[in-house]
């Protein structure tokens, strides 16, 4: 973390106004009454995003509506790029040419759903008789299906960018109101796509407010005080079940992510994440269903070091988008899940998951089962604006994605074309 302020410190980030923020808002203070809520909202809005350091170093790669699944699978895997925007260059009543944002995990597991979905209709070859570069040539009608028709499957995700100019206000309320996993950063004249800023960096910005008493008043409460959407919850695998079935498990999962459990002690013993699925690609035996899910856990180890960023560049890159690449090696480990417990305070966890550069930590007891899971926005919300800016647009990512599923809005009304 120290690190990081320093980095923070030399771009002019929150760090260096931290100082000049807390005294104008004493002088506030003593001139008037200012509550907690709105003192938090006042110090993040005179953070500019451009004070965030790296954003320019996130991998900016397009793919467009009319490219197939094999084709994008490939362009993302060879470009070490994890999502992308997508574009639609038919449409030319948009200004901005962006319409949607997809990740690379989200379209291999579909793709796995699929050819599932084919072998129990027509009894055919089972899948995980060949590699993922293997399947997509030996399921063509499945691998040419168009970027643009995921829509239908909800896959793609809202692209709401915002400007260079705007504040870490405007980006905590769009992570916070909107299920993103990047919100883009784009030049106010051109609409030019310039990098990305992600959940984790939102999440060391916040801890940069950490010892102030409007953020302390909530940072410093006990994860048992809060609500969370899987705080009772979690999607988990044994160890010992086949990654074909695991595959499965996390194509349902709404955060991301599955805990591996032990099948005897019922223990948390690692974690499959969405972010693991290109090892599928790099490293899979000819038949994966013979792999097993504590085999995958393990895949990693040969050539994954877990070490911390070093350079100002690595750290920047952390701070925006670092996680938007596909070999991410500052992520932990599968096999060292990150955990915390209810009577740790919510700082504590966000510290957690900071230091480990973690996007999720299992809620576990005192036998290190896991009872729940925390996201990073989980985190992000609590420090949130009670209501959404009206002035925020998706860029025609409604319209255009309504679309592709065959429907339109009309008088306030969804209609089917079909």
């Amino acid at each position: 973390m120290q690190q990081i302020k320093d980095v923070m410190k030399k771009s002019g980030g929150v760090a260096q106004k931290k100082e000049s923020l807390v005294s104008n808002l004493k002088t506030q203070e003593n001139n008037q009454e200012i509550d907690s809520g709105s003192a938090l909202q006042l110090f993040l809005d005179n953070i500019l995003i451009s004070s965030i350091p790296g954003i320019k170093n996130s991998p900016v790669l397009e793919l467009k509506t009319g490219d197939s699944v094999r084709d994008a699978i490939h362009l993302m895997h060879e470009k070490n790029v994890c999502g992308a925007p997508i574009t639609d260059n038919t449409k030319g009543s948009f200004s901005d040419p962006y319409i949607g944002f997809i990740d690379f995990a989200s379209i291999v597991l579909w793709f796995f759903e699929e050819c599932g979905n084919r072998r129990r209709k027509t009894r055919a070859e089972e899948i995980g008789n060949y590699g993922v570069f293997d399947m997509l040539e030996q399921h063509p009608h499945i691998g040419q299906t168009k970027i643009g028709e995921l829509a239908k499957s909800f896959l793609w995700n809202s692209y709401f960018p915002v400007h260079l100019d705007e504040t870490l206000f405007h980006v905590l309320l769009l992570l916070s109101k909107h299920r993103l996993q990047v919100v883009p950063v784009i030049e106010r004249t051109s609409s030019k796509l310039i990098g990305f800023i992600s959940q984790h960096g939102v999440l060391l910005l916040l801890l940069q407010s950490s010892g102030l008493d409007w953020f302390d008043s909530i940072a410093d409460k006990p994860l048992s005080e809060f609500r969370f959407g899987n705080e009772e919850h979690v999607l988990h695998v044994y160890g010992d079940q086949s990654m074909t079935e695991a595959l499965h498990v996390l194509w349902k999962s709404q955060n991301g992510a599955v805990a591996v459990t032990d099948r005897k002690s019922k223990r948390v013993i690692g974690s499959i994440r969405k972010c693991d699925i290109y090892l599928l690609l790099e490293n899979l035996p000819r038949n994966i269903k013979s792999l097993t899910v504590e085999e995958f856990i393990h895949m990693e180890n040969d050539h994954k070091t877990g070490s911390d960023p070093t350079t100002e560049r690595d750290i920047g890159a952390l701070l925006s988008a670092g996680f938007l690449r596909l070999k991410n090696n500052f992520a932990p480990r599968m096999d060292s899940p990150v955990t915390n417990k209810k009577t740790e305070t919510l700082k504590q966890a966000m510290r957690n998951m900071a230091d480990t550069k973690s996007s999720f930590s299992f809620l576990v007891d005192e036998s290190n089962q896991a009872t729940g899971m925390l996201t990073l926005r989980d985190m992000i919300i609590h420090f949130a604006p009670p209501c959404i800016d009206s002035s925020i647009h998706g860029c025609g990512f409604f319209e255009s994605a309504l679309e592709q599923t065959g429907c339109h809005v009309k008088n306030g009304t969804i209609i089917s074309d079909n």
